[in-house]
């Protein structure tokens, strides 16, 4: 197993390398509010050029900053981690507890294969809407598959089954965007920006899409039945510097803990264990993972199957 970083003894709880992606996702959030104010002043090749980055960062969020923030909170403080939570949800337009369970869910699953019933532990899986034993197609993975979760009061309330204090943070996240983006859009109905709310949560959308084509590329031709082979991995430097280390799927799922500056360490402990289960490397970033020649060669569904599956029906 890869050595822990050294813990801090000041604010931050695993590494003091924490406060990159912290101060990352507040810089995003202040730039939402910039691109607010100058709304009314750009016109609408700008205005949509602007949208699609924060499209993109929204993915690149969801990858790097709010999916470390689940496996290693950034502060000592439980304070300053559900502040940093309110940020990332803010910044992303999407409850950052309600993907915290999902994300957690994923992890229980590991992109399992449907049981004798049709149903996977791991809600996010590329088999839950697939056949004969395939992965789903590409895009309706990538387009339907945020329609698929449950509604934010489902979901809280599944939370709160175990865990209260969480449901009621998840609460609070879900209503604090109403709040924000309600007032954002009642003010900007006055001042020429009534159109900049529709087109960030449009935006939020995308984002999350982009997401889903990581999620689709870090699993595609992993095996759900070796631990060490669940995930998928490159790497590609830039992506992993930028990405915060996702690259290392493989290596994540099977030390979920590590903390991102671990990765390549622990890469290096497991690279022969590796080779010899034969876990898949692709060669591209994941969200270019349709480039990579040897993704081509993995048989796919032909077409999502419809299902009345319960959605998140097994307890976290």
């Amino acid at each position: 197993m890869a050595k822990s970083p050294s813990r801090p003894r000041g604010l931050f709880k695993v590494s003091n390398a924490d406060a990159l992606p912290a101060g990352l996702a507040f810089i995003q959030l202040a730039l939402v509010f910039l691109l607010y104010a100058a709304w009314p002043h750009l016109r609408w090749g700008p205005r949509l050029g602007w949208v699609g980055l924060y499209a993109f960062s929204v993915g690149w969020n969801l990858n790097s900053v709010a999916h470390n923030f689940i496996h290693n909170p950034f502060f000592r403080s439980e304070r300053l981690n559900r502040l940093m939570s309110l940020i990332i949800t803010l910044a992303l337009v999407s409850p950052q507890t309600m993907y915290r369970y999902i994300h957690l869910k994923h992890h229980a699953g590991n992109a399992d294969r449907p049981d004798a019933k049709g149903q996977t532990i791991d809600p996010l899986s590329i088999y839950q809407y697939g056949a004969e034993g395939k992965p789903e197609p590409l895009l309706s993975y990538v387009f339907l598959q945020f329609f698929r979760d449950d509604d934010p009061f489902e979901l809280a309330r599944r939370i709160g089954e175990k865990r209260p204090r969480e449901a009621r943070q998840a609460l609070f996240e879900f209503w604090a965007i109403v709040a924000v983006y309600g007032a954002l859009l009642v003010f900007g109905a006055f001042a020429g920006r009534w159109t900049f709310v529709p087109l960030i949560v449009a935006g939020s959308y995308l984002g999350q899409c982009v997401s889903n084509l990581c999620g689709y590329y870090e699993h595609l031709g992993g095996n759900p039945d070796k631990p060490i082979a669940w995930g998928v991995s490159t790497y590609e430097p830039l992506y992993n510097w930028v990405f915060l280390y996702n690259g290392y799927h493989a290596e994540h799922h099977y030390r979920p803990k590590t903390h991102w500056t671990q990765m390549t360490a622990l890469h290096r402990q497991i690279a022969e264990e590796q080779r010899r289960e034969g876990v898949t490397v692709i060669g591209p970033a994941h969200f270019l993972g349709f480039l990579d020649r040897r993704t081509w060669s993995i048989p796919t569904a032909k077409r999502a199957k419809a299902s009345d599956r319960p959605r998140l029906d097994k307890a976290a």
